[in-house]
């Protein structure tokens, strides 16, 4: 019997020591002082820079609208109900080279440029080509919102946002939030960068998390939560489930005592 209280004892230790805490489940804890308020300035995120896949919303307006009407798509491009297949369809998609097809400007690079910076190209190519300066033209360039992927404890998904800036609380929040066996203290986000992907790492536990360059996301970014340790040795999320288990362990052990004296 004192070989069945030992594994007892041991599984009442790796259990309790195995219950998932607050401390795993609260976003952005303040783990200084908490006496007082703090002010936290998030970090500006960089300008977005354009990659090979992009889709871009670009439209042209002018005093007469008869002269930007081959530049811009048949429909309501640029409005709130313009779908996904859409934008497939009728958005500017960045080829292999870095290029987008231009009605009458042709072929226009664009990668690794701002949105700003494309706007200013796109102006600049339209006076030279086909307006003059008194044509007071207007162009317009955004990207479809802010595309992204998850994967791993808080489930697969693409998911989409229709906003310019968005942070890791809004996208995970928009993609229904990371399940109580999902390791918020360890974030991974995987990057695409002209030379390749990086992964980077943010505990979202922690308020200094706010300062992170990576706290806001960026197009074509996949947010990976592992899951917890807890998970994988299959401990249960509360002290109530760790009781059921161990009391389970405890009937086993006892039922197996007696059959073996019995022998």
């Amino acid at each position: 019997m004192n070989k069945c209280a030992i594994v007892f004892y041991l599984a009442i230790c790796v259990l309790f020591s195995s219950c998932i805490t607050n401390k795993d489940l609260v976003y952005l804890q303040d783990k200084g002082d908490k006496s007082s308020e703090k002010l936290i300035l998030n970090q500006l995120p960089k300008p977005y820079r354009v990659q090979v896949n992009d889709i871009l919303s670009i439209t042209v307006k002018a005093l007469d609208e008869e002269l930007v009407g081959m530049f811009n798509p048949v429909g309501d491009f640029g409005g709130a109900n313009q779908s996904q297949g859409g934008l497939y369809f009728n958005g500017f998609t960045v080829d292999l080279h870095g290029n987008i097809e231009f009605p009458i400007l042709g072929k226009i690079n664009v990668l690794g440029y701002t949105i700003e910076e494309i706007k200013e190209k796109v102006e600049q190519e339209l006076l030279k080509q086909y307006f003059k300066e008194s044509a007071e033209i207007f162009v317009t360039v955004k990207l479809p919102g802010v595309q992204y992927s998850t994967v791993g404890e808080i489930g697969a998904g693409v998911h989409t946002v229709l906003k310019d800036r968005v942070n890791i609380i809004e996208a995970i929040a928009n993609a229904g939030d990371i399940p109580v066996t999902g390791d918020r203290k360890d974030i991974l986000i995987i990057r695409q960068y002209p030379n390749g992907q990086k992964i980077h790492h943010i505990d979202l536990t922690d308020i200094n998390a706010m300062q992170s360059p990576y706290y806001f996301i960026q197009p074509n970014d996949i947010i990976l939560v592992k899951p917890l340790k807890r998970k994988a040795i299959g401990a249960g999320q509360t002290g109530i489930q760790n009781l059921t288990t161990i009391a389970s362990i405890l009937s086993v052990l006892v039922s197996t005592y007696f059959l073996t004296r019995n022998l």
